[in-house]
């Protein structure tokens, strides 16, 4: 990355760590303008107003003002930065951002992804174009069934056409409730050649959050499958089964989409109480996918793996996007997934080039590797994202498979899912693993409150401008408003606020260091903490409530009322609105919430006293299966042992289905997933296991 030129003229000193510059006419020097400076510029540097910092000393002599550094923290290009920002603050105090006009420019152009020009085409007229060059190749496959090209490019067509039959209009929602599988995939194809925007919702959703979803998007239309509309209320819907049995011509229908036409919605988690659609148009869609095919580097005929859940934006470019090259898509159904052994070997079968996948789950691969050593010929390029990547689980990559690829993505769902990647062919150097560049035609800003980017290195917000951000939340101008904006640096384009923080790299990478509101990431969703806790204010018996996160895996809920409810009963009630990844649990009964000395909730005290509840147990683990159970239970859920009860329940503990592949891993398969739910009590499942031997 080339440095940005300083705003002012600096000279090292030699054999120094010191910078002397010179100080222009008429700013004042003195040491309470001096300190005042220099705590202006701590407070850019590290975020935090008054913030201390051993690593700078500055002082003012015969009108050349002199930065000392350790060498160790700064190098001699962030010093000489440093020093100008000193400067800035003393001579310009009045000055909205200490950054020079050059690194200003630099960090808005330089840093944002290389331009590209978009085909003026959409994704499903590129798949259109391959299927006019390779009729009969095959494009997709689950299981036994696999369908060319033709075969499903005739198949999205009469449906599409049955669509507009029913009246579908431009930018028409319309909700596919469907497994995945090949019907799946030709129902979004035909969505989208309709003119209409695709909603993904999962059958196995509760009735009441689906309908509020259909309801908020303003949904009139749902195309479904038989056995998959159990949960739909009384609204218009085509069972796909129904559309290909009629009469419908199956030529690509031509029904013109432009570039800023909406093209999906996928709704996530909602701090009111109400989960919010992020509406994305197609030149977004478009983008990404093309990002994908040339960062993860698909070729010419490849397979990429479809592991993702609906409702995961990144289903989306998993299920279209070696459509684009003449490639296949390899639909990985769930128990599958759930069969960590039969996913490696079903990845090696279909000679699977790309995968992306959550780093936990890639964790249980790894510990299916390090048992059972194989080789993946096919496999070029492994994707992570949904959660934190830890330096420990590249390396233990690495270590296996040092010629696969490995690929931090990160993104959101509101800048068209991912806008960064940092592609790995070695373990990258530092403490944590960055998230890399922005994709093509992407630019990303780190800011302070005001949108003003902050000083290179520095902590900010990260928000988004360019062809990434979406068009805001259907029907939602409120919460539109707060999260998207005009971007203040180019005129008439979005910008986004994601709330994530972050800083640069002087390599020109963005790192991720957290966020500072209620959402965290369970199961690599996106959980707004206040929709939860709306929700458990609406169980009957509950007068107030909230809600933790233990461990960074596993919520659970603390509630007061004038009589206990049973907690069983609190999340029975929890799981008629809230999909089970939202479900805490584990629900405590208090007599009152702890409050901090402002009269909030105190998070701090709950937390502490969740991880306490924890420690309680119920009965030591005694045999010698038990406390087996117990140590596999601990490596596995990120409990220590002796939190770990003989009564404990799997699942109470924040055990999921990919953690009890895990434990049937570590248990070196002693015990399978249905055993695991079948005796979730530890007791239960010791005695199976001592039953075995």
């Amino acid at each position: 990355m080339r440095e940005p030129i300083p705003h002012w003229t600096l000279t090292p000193v030699p054999g120094t760590a010191e910078y002397e510059v010179p100080l222009p006419p008429g700013p004042p020097t003195g040491p309470t303008a001096l300190a005042s400076a220099h705590a202006k510029v701590l407070a850019a540097l590290t975020g935090e107003p008054g913030a201390e910092d051993d690593d700078l000393h500055v002082s003012v002599t015969d009108g050349v003002l002199r930065l000392r550094y350790r060498t160790d923290v700064l190098d001699a290009g962030a010093a000489a930065r440093i020093a100008g920002y000193h400067l800035t603050a003393l001579a310009e105090p009045d000055r909205p951002t200490l950054l020079s006009e050059e690194e200003l420019r630099f960090q808005l152009d330089e840093l944002a992804g290389p331009l590209k020009e978009l085909p003026d085409r959409r994704v499903h007229e590129l798949f259109e174009e391959r299927v006019a060059a390779h009729p009969d190749a095959v494009a997709a496959v689950q299981g036994d069934r696999r369908w060319t090209y033709r075969e499903l490019n005739s198949r999205a067509n009469r449906v599409g056409r049955a669509l507009l039959a029913r009246g579908l209009e431009r930018e028409g929602v319309v909700a596919v409730v469907m497994e995945r599988n090949l019907d799946w995939l030709a129902s979004v194809l035909a969505v989208l050649k309709a003119g209409g925007v695709y909603l993904p919702v999962e059958p196995h959703f509760p009735a009441d959050r689906i309908a509020r979803t259909l309801g908020r998007a303003g949904c009139g239309l749902v195309l479904t499958e038989r056995g998959s509309d159990t949960n739909l209320a009384a609204i218009d819907r085509l069972f796909v089964e129904t559309a290909y049995a009629e009469d419908h011509a199956d030529g690509d229908l031509g029904v013109p989409v432009t570039a800023d036409q909406a093209a999906y919605i996928y709704f996530t988690s909602g701090s009111t109480g109400e989960p919010k659609g992020a509406m994305c148009e197609h030149a977004g869609f478009l983008n990404h996918v093309l990002a994908k095919i040339e960062d993860l580097g698909f070729d010419t005929g490849g397979t990429v793996a479809q592991t993702a859940p609906q409702c995961f934006d990144i289903s989306l470019w998993q299920l279209v996007s070696a459509l684009l090259v003449g490639g296949r898509t390899l639909l990985v159904g769930q128990e599958t997934i759930l069969d960590v052994s039969g996913f490696v070997d079903t990845i090696v079968r279909g000679r699977v080039n790309v995968v992306q996948i959550v780093p936990s789950y890639l964790e249980a691969v790894l510990a299916e590797l390090e048992q059972r050593p194989r080789e993946l010929p096919d496999l070029r390029c492994v994707s992570v994202t949904g959660e934190a990547v830890k330096q420990e689980l590249v390396q233990r990559w690495f270590t296996a498979m040092p010629g696969i690829r490995l690929v931090n993505a990160y993104g959101l769902t509101e800048t068209s899912d991912d806008t960064n990647h940092e592609v790995m062919h070695r373990v990258p150097d530092g403490d944590r693993v960055p998230l890399g560049r922005p994709i093509r035609n992407v630019r990303v800003y780190v800011v302070d409150e005001d949108l003003v980017p902050v000083p290179l290195g520095a902590p900010g917000e990260i928000v988004f401008s360019g062809v990434c951000v979406g068009r805001g939340y259907v029907n939602d101008p409120d919460r539109t408003r707060a999260a998207f904006t005009e971007d203040p640096y180019r005129p008439g384009e979005r910008l986004y606020r994601s709330g994530d923080h972050g800083r640069w790299l002087p390599d020109g990478k963005l790192e991720f260091l957290g966020r500072r509101d209620s959402q965290v990431k369970i199961r690599g969703f996106r959980v707004e903490l206040g929709e939860v806790e709306n929700a458990l204010l609406r169980v009957p018996g509950v007068r107030d409530g909230a809600v933790v996160v233990v461990g960074g895996v596993r919520l659970v809920a603390f509630c007061t009322g004038p009589h206990p409810v049973d907690a069983e009963k609190v999340r029975e009630v929890l799981g008629v609105s809230l999909p089970a990844y939202m479900v805490p649990s584990l629900v405590h009964w208090r007599d009152s919430l702890p409050l901090t000395a402002n009269g909030k909730t105190d998070r701090k005290t709950l937390t502490a006293l969740a991880e306490d509840l924890d420690d309680a147990g119920s009965g030591t683990p005694g045999t010698p299966e038990e406390r087996r159970l117990a140590a596999a239970w601990a490596e596995v859920l990120g409990i220590p042992e002796q939190r770990i009860g003989r009564q404990d329940h799997f699942f109470d503990r924040g055990g999921t289905s990919l953690s009890a592949v895990k434990l049937a891993i570590v248990l070196d398969r002693a015990i399978t997933l249905k055993d695991v739910t079948r005796h979730p009590v530890l007791a239960d499942l010791a005695g199976l296991l001592d039953q075995q031997h």
